[in-house]
């Protein structure tokens, strides 16, 4: 194209010289014409102006085409600058003809693809970070010096303002063992795994670090903490369910072998052997029974008829059902009352749910003399509670006191029979109904066990619900 535009100044140059000779032939044909004694010095004279006259003609027309070529070079200057700048939407103008039209369209066809290669990019970029966004577990890309380079929405939440791009991750997040395994997937180019248990109080991450081609690391942090807890109550609850068992085998193991051993036992000693023997045979069926209902109220599967029911009908019920008991360990069932609201409620599922709050109401507040039933409208749900006069419950123990196998009094409760599930069940089955349940008590004033029940929107027919 250089050659190009240099052939045609040159060809210019060339048309100047052809018309500054044309002129000068004219003049001295004139000069011919009119007088051949005219001086020599007339005629220099005479050629010295058809010079000028001709440079003058020519040097217009030579700056025109020189002004012309500058501006359109100019204006492809500043169109680099603009896309040097990321200005991806600057265009020439296209001229008409010419080798410079040739070379702006071939400009503008290059600034077009490099917006179509960028929009693309920059699609792809946003996509993979709405995508690492969305992910549950905390990511967070560094360079080969250990600066932030990247790092998603959840890390974000996670350790608060301080991950910056550009700042060091050990000025943001001290954890030792995740540092260690991102320098140890820097030193080595391989994948490393580790764990953090102090990035966040009380939660545990599994890290997984990876290098990147481009250098530095990629961590991922997966929360653990729950599948520990839950392996932590697998491991408790089995630790429980067997030491619950063990011991009235035990009993029951010995006893069995005094019997053995003797060959005429006496009838009154075998006879107590064997009614210790029934109980805690009648213990272990009492826990094998509740660890079967636990496992059915803890199931996914777990269903619920519920279906529209009055308040008062399901305190009347369980009065009706469970006061036989209350009376034979002497003790008064007192009703506070019911509103005539509905609830959403499946109506066995309440029987059970009362029964367990009154069998520990028995056990533990026997000394009350009574026990009292009761419910009341509490905004959008109604609030039935079971209410014992016996000794109370410590305040350090109400926080804890619907967890599997937990007892404020382990002695008394083995004792009664009692197996530690009772509560938990209750919990399991409020919470199915999509109630609350919580306890409330003070020392000496007895305790009272409260759960709610929402209220049955009216026109709602029978259904069943999880």
């Amino acid at each position: 194209m250089t050659r190009k535009v240099f052939t045609k100044l040159l060809g210019l140059f060339v048309l100047l010289l052809a018309f500054h000779t044309a002129v000068m032939e004219i003049v001295f044909r004139r000069m011919a014409e009119r007088s051949a004694g005219e001086t020599l010095s007339r005629i220099g004279a005479e050629a010295l102006w058809s010079g000028i006259i001709a440079l003058l003609v020519a040097l217009p027309v030579a700056a025109w085409v020189a002004v012309g070529i500058m501006n359109r070079l100019r204006r492809v200057v500043d169109f680099a600058r603009r896309i040097a700048e990321g200005d991806l939407e600057a265009r020439l103008e296209r001229s008409n003809s010419g080798e410079l039209a040739e070379m702006e369209s071939a400009l503008n066809q290059t600034a077009v693809r490099l917006g179509q290669n960028f929009a693309e990019l920059e699609n792809g970029r946003q996509e993979l970070a709405a995508m690492l966004d969305s992910m549950q577990e905390a990511v967070v890309a560094v360079t080969a010096e250990g600066h932030v380079r990247w790092s998603n929405s959840v890390m974000q939440r996670m350790a608060g303002m301080q991950v910056r791009v550009g700042r060091p991750l050990a000025h943001s997040m001290r954890d030792p063992d995740l540092l260690a395994c991102i320098k140890s997937a820097l030193e080595t180019g391989e994948v490393r795994s580790g764990r953090a248990s102090s990035l966040a109080p009380g939660r545990i991450f599994e890290v997984n670090a990876a290098p990147l081609p481009s250098g530095g690391a990629l961590a991922v942090l997966h929360d653990v903490t729950r599948i520990e807890a839950a392996e932590r109550s697998r491991r408790d609850f089995i630790a429980n369910v067997s030491h619950e068992l063990r011991t009235p085998l035990t009993s029951i193991q010995g006893y069995v072998d005094t019997l053995l051993e003797e060959p005429r036992p006496n009838p009154e000693t075998g006879r107590e052997f064997l009614g210790v023997i029934q109980k805690s045979a009648r213990r272990m069926n009492r826990l094998t029974e509740d660890l079967l209902a636990l496992a059915g109220v803890e199931s996914p599967d777990y269903k619920l008829a519920l279906q529209p029911t009055r308040a008062r009908a399901l305190l009347d019920d369980a009065i009706e059902s469970l006061g036989g008991i209350v009376a034979d360990a002497g003790l008064e069932l007192e009703s506070a009352g019911a509103p005539d609201a509905q609830v959403l409620a499946d109506p066995d599922a309440m029987n059970q749910v009362f029964g367990n709050l009154i069998e520990n109401a028995i056990k533990y507040g026997r000394a009350g003399g009574k026990l009292r039933l009761g419910a009341r409208n509490v905004e959008d749900t109604v609030e039935f509670w079971v209410q014992d006069f016996g000794p109370g419950v410590a305040s350090e123990h109400i926080e804890r006191i619907f967890e599997r196998f937990y007892r404020v009094d382990k002695a008394r409760s083995r004792e009664m029979g009692g197996t530690g599930l009772g509560l938990a069940i209750v919990q399991h089955i409020v919470q199915a109904h999509g109630g609350t349940v919580r306890a409330e008590s003070e020392l000496g004033s007895g305790a009272t066990f409260f759960f709610t029940l929402p209220r049955a929107q009216s026109g709602l027919t029978p259904m069943q619900g999880a």
